[in-house]
């Protein structure tokens, strides 16, 4: 069947390009056929070169949210780490699920790393 999704993303920051692109695609071969509504994401990130070339290139729609709409949203996952450095407990699983319209976690937050030494935090949601 298939489905619109969102997805979730939280990044360190100079997160190379090509980082993104192979946490992004191993999340989607994992979901078989889909759209992509758009990624979402702490608006902080919203200056991220390689989430901004990421969306761009593939036209999508990239939605940023505040510490305080994504704090106000119950994650399965809160980080306390993330807590301290980005003032919620949730990045990627509280983007998604706002950007989704709250509907249903498909894949909870998980992380790859890159070789450029960095890590994404991806999680999927389905669209309402």
């Amino acid at each position: 069947m298939h489905q619109n999704i969102v997805i979730g993303i939280g990044s360190q920051r100079g997160v190379a390009p090509a980082t993104v692109e192979t946490a992004i695609d191993a999340v989607l071969a994992r979901l078989g056929a889909v759209t992509v509504r758009c990624l979402a994401s702490h608006e902080r990130k919203a200056d991220e070169p390689a989430l901004l070339a990421l969306a761009a290139a593939r036209g999508w729609a990239i939605q940023f949210y505040s510490a305080a709409q994504l704090n106000a949203v119950a994650v399965p996952n809160p980080s306390t780490r993330v807590a301290a450095e980005m003032t919620t407990p949730s990045v990627a699983e509280a983007a998604a699920l706002l950007a989704s319209g709250n509907a249903t976690l498909l894949i909870e937050k998980c992380a790859y790393f890159g070789s450029d030494g960095k890590a994404v935090t991806l999680a999927v949601a389905a669209c309402r």
